[in-house]
């Protein structure tokens, strides 16, 4: 396991020396999505319009900010944490198709997205829930918004991250899952407790 510091945008060859339980910290653009923006982008792609922002190389923070508009009408984070990405699984082929890098998230994602991840030289980092205040620290600005008519938590924020971090690699492109073993690990006990 080492630690590292990685600039956004991510290069295929960032993200191919990233092993499952380095530790990482990002800087640079991280973007915000959820179901709502994963969704809207998958519309408009069908509708041959462009998305709001270039996602190659980018890192997608599954998260829904808590933030406070300022008078002279931009925003401030106050806190951020991770949400449960399995929720986007079905959109793993659009995201490798975009360009995406990294996914940050809560709980993993499926074996769909790991065979993705080996093909395409993704990764997931694992944020750690109960730490909004935490993460939030690592980002020193928000630098524009999407999709705002969905409300705060699924819109597309633009986060200028300094130091954002500590993330764990759940899922390397090298067919790696902490949580394929933990589910297996988990399957062997109660096989061994319950026949």
């Amino acid at each position: 396991m080492s630690e590292k510091i990685l600039s956004v945008p991510l290069s295929e060859e960032d993200v191919r020396s990233l092993n499952v339980g380095d530790v990482v910290y990002l800087k640079g653009p991280v973007y915000t999505s959820r179901d709502m923006g994963h969704f809207t982008i998958k519309q408009n792609l069908e509708q041959g319009k462009e998305p709001p922002v270039d996602f190659r190389g980018a890192a997608i923070f599954h998260a829904g900010p808590v933030v406070k508009k300022r008078e002279d009408g931009g925003y401030d984070l106050v806190v951020i944490g991770p949400t449960t990405s399995i929720r986007m699984e079905p959109y793993h082929q659009m995201v490798a198709d975009l360009g995406v890098r990294a996914i940050i998230g809560k709980g993993g994602l499926g074996d769909d997205s790991l065979k993705q991840f080996e093909k395409s030289g993704q990764v997931y980092l694992q944020a750690a829930p109960g730490c909004a205040v935490v993460l939030a620290e690592g980002i020193s600005g928000i630098d524009d918004v999407f999709f705002l008519e969905h409300g705060v938590p699924e819109a597309l924020w633009v986060l200028n991250a300094r130091k954002f971090g500590p993330l764990v690699v759940g899922m390397d492109s090298h067919g790696k899952s902490i949580y394929g073993e933990i589910r297996k690990e988990a399957e062997k006990l109660n096989k061994e407790l319950y026949g």
